[in-house]
């Protein structure tokens, strides 16, 4: 009797399609990539390599972070897009691709949605309207009083970038018509030029800007979290400001092909939130005012921001006129 039933539990388990074995094996080899899809050093690698650890640990598998710069970080999340569903090629998805990037250009090499398993929002940058130290605008309101009569330049890292459509809303709202744009190859040089006083500012996600910011260098006009950051309590919001729509940020998530299986994506949607709250993680986070969110926003909740998201930002590019042709 004993023997029958192991001969037929051991044909229910051949019978089992291989696929459905993968799954619940799933990592039962390595490695396991996680592609950033800028250069190293970045904000996105930066987090992708605190997280890479923790996940492999939890894995029992190795896990690489992999860069794949290029295109406004279009060539890695593409790249992604087109990977075999098995858990094995993940995505540390960024909204200036998902979000902004979707936005503006007139066409997509993929859908930001459809094409991807959306699966955790990791970290939000929130955008920082920066000036120099030397700057004759102490306030939002005497920067925006000058753009109205007389020539304003604001750098940003490119055409469709956020930044210019958070520019370009500024212009919109504040009915600023000299508020001009001055696109450059990346924030670092239109950093380099804020600083040298050939621009008036620049609006960038604070990670990149709490050193100076602290030191001195730079002021900041606003900023688009919805309260205060306690890091930086002089910096007033957009909202109190009386620009409730300058509210949101740089989100960092993490994304898969589309079409991955169930079982994956909820191991990993269970293990994000986890990871993320692990003290050398939330220290980390805490030095580049770059936080998850006190409720994670996960799976679908993902997904339908995403696509709200895309509306409110499409709808900013249209009133601005702002279109990237390939």
């Amino acid at each position: 009797m004993k023997r029958r039933l192991v001969l037929a539990a051991g044909a229910a388990a051949l019978s089992t399609p291989a696929w459905v074995r993968a799954q619940s094996a799933w990592p039962s080899r390595g490695p396991v990539r996680l592609i950033a899809q800028f250069p190293p050093g970045g904000l996105v690698d930066t987090v992708a390599r605190l997280i890479a650890p923790h996940l492999s640990q939890a894995l029992g598998q190795t896990v690489v972070v992999e860069n794949r710069p290029g295109a406004g970080g279009l060539i890695g999340t593409e790249y992604v897009s087109k990977q075999p569903a098995d858990g094995y090629s993940l995505l540390v998805s960024h909204a200036s691709v998902h979000i902004y990037a979707a936005a503006t250009r007139n066409v997509m090499p993929f859908d930001p949605v459809a094409d991807f398993t959306h699966m955790a929002m990791l970290v939000e940058a929130p955008m920082v309207m920066l000036v120099r130290a030397q700057s004759p605008d102490q306030n939002l309101a005497q920067y925006v009083n000058r753009a109205k009569t007389k020539p304003v330049r604001y750098g940003t890292s490119g055409i469709g970038s956020a930044n210019h459509l958070y520019g370009e809303l500024l212009k919109i709202e504040a009915q600023a018509p000299e508020h001009d744009h001055v696109p450059y190859q990346g924030s670092a040089p239109a950093m380099q030029d804020l600083l040298a006083g050939n621009i008036d500012s620049l609006f960038d996600p604070v990670t990149t800007n709490v050193a100076q910011l602290k030191a001195g260098s730079l002021r900041a006009l606003a900023i688009s979290t919805p309260a205060r950051l306690p890091a930086l309590p002089n910096i007033p919001t957009f909202a109190e400001l009386g620009y409730p729509s300058f509210t949101g940020s740089q989100w960092l998530g993490l994304s898969g092909p589309k079409n991955l299986p169930a079982p994956i994506a909820q191991r990993l949607m269970t293990l994000m939130p986890e990871i993320l709250a692990k003290p050398d993680v939330m220290a980390r986070l805490e030095d580049v005012q770059t936080l998850p969110r006190k409720a994670p926003v996960l799976g679908d909740d993902f997904a339908r921001l995403i696509r709200s998201q895309i509306d409110t930002w499409t709808k900013v590019a249209r009133r601005a006129k702002v279109e990237v042709i390939v």
